[in-house]
């Protein structure tokens, strides 16, 4: 629980999420209330239009509330925030996830009263801290963020500016924190970061993500489950492909950054892989764990993107057999360069794309849940009636389970977007 009449609203990818737990937390400890904490994203035009709304909607309804504006869009653009009549103090990302920041704001009449923007520059940052954040009120899975930043400069992304560069947590730091999330309790890790494949390359002797997966999983024999999030499929090391192929704790789910299906698009995206090497990465993750499914990031419309070019991006569903889709429609973002180039995509028919892939995944979706109709499944329960397989697939109870504790089911069913138990 956080201190009383202290609000939080996230908007934007998940690392926003978890890093608004760890503020809860500091925040109680600082003892702050009275004011509401807006976490913003800045992936989009759309979204820092979306997070001024939200801005002014909180203030009309907690009128006596200080507005602390926090996350990428306010280290990207803090004079934007600090420019709103709602606004009282603008803070960077750096400055969010440090205890000091919240013990100075519990003091008398801070907030208000000192300088309105505390934002430095984050590209000087060398240093991430961990945190522990829990399972966003359940007991079912534990979040660690062992990376943050991007050292890549894809021409469509200004979350590098609101991230820094790369920088890593320390095995030992890691390790350390999911024995204590163990012990608490978690039967599940997600392993977080902004570009967690990048993971080591700033710390003596320049492990790989690999290394950490096979240290945390040898060190915490006791460790039933550990799941990493999205990750470059460029970048995955041998260790990785190793722990995939003979880890049964690694979870078979891999969300991939692919963005997009055209070779063409890729090079003007500045990406580092092209359309045969996700392919390939596909092909060899299953083979070595035949249950491996994939999600995948892709954006439509990219600028100068052609029919031709989409239909590269629509076929690489099934040749890299993705089950779930995050579909981007793409959106000019201010100081990009990809908000340079000539041939912007028109936005209807970008609307028109990203619907079509959409259509592709929920298929995907539709196959991959008709496929697992009599099998047996372990399920992580979220909730008394729902949980996730290894795959992260939901499935649905009609008994009530016990919350935290892995299951073992027999499927029997599906619907649009979930699996049944013969529970």
């Amino acid at each position: 629980m956080s201190a009383p009449d202290l609000k939080f609203t996230t908007l934007g990818c998940r690392l926003n999420a978890y890093e608004t737990e760890a503020m809860k937390a500091m925040s109680e400890e600082a003892g702050i209330g009275g004011a509401v904490v807006v976490n913003t994203c800045a992936v989009t035009a759309e979204a820092v239009r979306k997070a001024r709304q939200e801005i002014r909607r909180l203030r009309r309804e907690n009128p006596d509330a200080k507005v602390i504006v926090t996350g990428c869009a306010a280290q990207t653009e803090p004079e934007t925030f600090a420019n709103m009549d709602e606004v009282d103090l603008v803070l960077g990302n750096t400055e969010k996830m440090q205890p000091e920041t919240w013990q100075k704001l519990s003091g008398p009449d801070f907030i208000g009263k000192s300088e309105k923007v505390l934002v430095d520059d984050i590209m000087s940052v060398t240093e991430t801290a961990g945190h522990l954040i829990d399972g966003f009120g359940t007991r079912s899975r534990a979040y660690v963020q062992v990376q943050n930043g991007c050292d890549h400069r894809c021409t469509f992304c200004i979350i590098p500016y609101g991230r820094g560069n790369s920088r890593s947590v320390p095995a030992g730091v890691v390790v350390d924190q999911i024995k204590r999330l163990v012990d608490q309790g978690y039967n599940e890790v997600v392993l977080t970061g902004v570009d967690l494949t990048s993971w080591g390359a700033d710390l003596p002797a320049t492990p790989r993500l690999g290394d950490l997966v096979m240290r945390i999983l040898k060190l915490v024999p006791d460790l039933a489950r550990l799941r990493i999030s999205s990750i470059d499929s460029i970048e995955a090391d041998e260790n990785l492909m190793q722990a995939i192929a003979t880890e049964p704790r690694l979870m078979p789910h891999l969300h991939l950054s692919l963005q997009h299906g055209d070779d063409m698009i890729l090079k003007r995206m500045a990406r580092r892989h092209l359309r045969d090497d996700a392919i390939a990465f596909c092909e060899e993750a299953k083979k070595l764990r035949p249950d491996m499914t994939f999600g995948a990031d892709i954006i439509a419309g990219f600028p100068t993107e052609t029919d031709a070019h989409f239909e590269n991006s629509l076929k690489l569903v099934s040749d890299c057999d993705l089950t779930w889709l995050h579909v981007f429609p793409y959106s000019k973002r201010e100081g990009t360069p990809a908000a340079k180039i000539p041939n912007q995509v028109n936005g209807n028919v970008i609307k028109a794309r990203a619907a079509r892939l959409r259509a592709a995944g929920d298929l995907q979706v539709k196959n991959h849940l008709a496929a697992q109709i009599g099998h047996t499944h372990k399920v992580l329960l979220e909730n008394p009636r729902m949980g996730r397989t290894e795959q992260f697939t939901e499935v649905s109870f009609d008994s009530d389970q016990p919350v935290g504790q892995i299951v073992e089911t027999r499927i029997i069913g599906q619907n649009a977007t979930q699996l049944f138990s013969s529970c």
